[in-house]
């Protein structure tokens, strides 16, 4: 936990942002694998974590804005409990660990809020993801189930994103810390991409790291040497000389803050010279869009640098053709990069998705261009200092997507399916970094793991 005044002063935050009511925060509970007594490992709602600090299950807490005040509800433990797990801190002491002063049964929960309810005060509550709390949201609230999300409180989420926003030193330090974890995953991930090495015996050890030295992956590993499927968490392939092991992958640590690297690695230790080709491409596209953050700038317009760097390296290799500014705008590219640039990470790997995307990345001013590939973007709008964001662009040859704008005759100007063919087999490569941006520009959060082609091949050396 950070100190009681960093809680504090984030909820004071919210406070000053709200202008009546009562916002309820669900903790996460338990959640069962295959029977209640075998649970998933836990994971606190990451708003609760940030607003209060605590990293148990069956926790509850409101932000009253008429009063000022902010209650936690929840139960110390039995003596069963103790038996199995162990001497357990009050919930009292925990309580004042985050400056909360008033600590209430999670039984009382109800009644404060239908009391509240009687007296026409409103209730806010953020969007959730989990069966459990959306349950027990309803059983509090009166709510069916299916319409729990229609009432969920737009003003709560406008005044949450831009406190989460913006990260501060101390919470920079545990990204670092996270990210200091993913160098150790995916260096080690480079060193094992050789001929005849399982998929799952890379993804098991470096998965292995990011418990060993903090409490896991911040999401499923992507690894694969069919790396044109974006999100592959399959892990069954052996690897195959000339292919590309294709690695994204992250760490939590204990305070939950995240890393998020890609990396794309010849199989056997050095690339083809059309697989250096394309990763040159990619890089050019990942440094050209770190030199272009910076506060002010739209990561929009930095997305479609990136895509401009991509479309014009293709086209020197005779796969695109024409007018590349054109091409982009009318989303030619998106054959090849089908997606976003970047997102917001901190507690979240996709930092407050659950909030919804349009709320986190996109506001007044920039709305999120609805064409294929460039519609996928996360996050676009204007850069502030203390934004941390990934820059994660690629390049994909995906068989089926091929085919099918081949067979409508899509983009025919600026696409050369004839040159296609060579490529069929190639696969994909991204290669993604974590970014802060400062009063400057922006800097790579943690050290940057090897990127540059001769860093690559110099790696698996050893």
């Amino acid at each position: 936990m950070f100190t009681k005044e960093t809680y504090q002063h984030r909820r004071s935050e919210i406070h000053s942002r709200m202008k009546n009511g009562i916002a309820l925060f669900l903790g996460n509970q338990e959640s069962p694998m295959n029977y209640p007594g075998n649970t998933y490992r836990f994971r606190q709602d990451s708003n609760f974590l940030y607003f209060f600090g605590l990293n148990q299950a069956n926790l509850a807490a409101l932000m009253d804005f008429d009063s000022g005040t902010d209650t936690l509800f929840g139960d110390d433990i039995d003596i069963e409990d103790i038996i199995w797990m162990g001497p357990q801190v009050s919930l009292k002491n925990r309580a004042e660990q985050a400056g909360i002063q008033h600590v209430e049964p999670l039984a009382r929960l109800e009644t404060v809020l239908h009391e509240a309810m009687a007296k026409g005060r409103k209730i806010h509550f953020v969007p959730q993801y989990r069966a459990e709390n959306k349950i027990m949201l309803s059983e509090l609230l009166g709510i069916k189930v299916s319409f729990i999300q229609a009432y969920t409180s737009t003003e709560l989420i406008k005044a949450i994103v831009p406190v989460r926003s913006i990260k501060t030193v101390e919470e920079i330090a545990e990204i670092e810390l996270a990210c200091a974890i993913g160098y150790r995953m995916h260096t080690t991930a480079m060193k094992m991409a050789r001929e005849g090495i399982k998929e799952s015996e890379i993804a098991g050890l470096i998965d292995g790291i990011a418990y060993q030295f903090g409490t896991g992956t911040s999401f499923p590993t992507i690894l694969s040497q069919n790396g044109e499927t974006l999100h592959n968490h399959s892990h069954h392939n052996t690897l195959t000389k000339g292919r590309l092991l294709l690695v994204d992958a992250g760490a939590e640590i204990e305070s939950g803050y995240c890393s998020d690297n890609t990396r794309t690695t010849p199989v056997g230790g050095r690339f083809t010279q059309k697989q250096k080709e394309i990763y040159q491409i990619v890089l050019n596209a990942n440094n050209a869009a770190r030199e272009a953050t910076a506060p002010g700038q739209k990561y929009q317009d930095i997305h479609l640098i990136a895509a401009k760097v991509i479309a014009s390296g293709l086209k020197e290799l005779g796969l695109m053709s024409g007018n590349i500014d054109d091409a982009v705008r009318e989303g030619a590219h998106a054959l090849f990069f089908p997606h976003g640039l970047g997102h917001h990470i901190g507690l979240d790997v996709h930092d407050m998705e659950n909030l919804g995307e349009n709320h986190v990345g996109y506001d007044a001013e920039t709305q999120r261009i609805n064409q294929f590939g460039t519609a996928y973007l996360r996050m676009g709008k204007r850069l502030e200092v203390g934004h941390v964001v990934t820059n994660e662009p690629g390049i994909y040859f995906i068989p089926a997507l091929i085919d099918l704008w081949q067979g409508e005759k899509k983009f025919t100007d600026y696409i050369n399916y004839d040159k296609l063919r060579e490529y069929r087999d190639f696969g994909g490569i991204r290669l993604e970094d974590d970014i802060l941006v400062t009063e400057t520009g922006s800097r790579i959060l943690g050290e940057r793991i090897p990127i540059e082609v001769d860093e690559v091949e110099e790696l698996m050396k050893g």
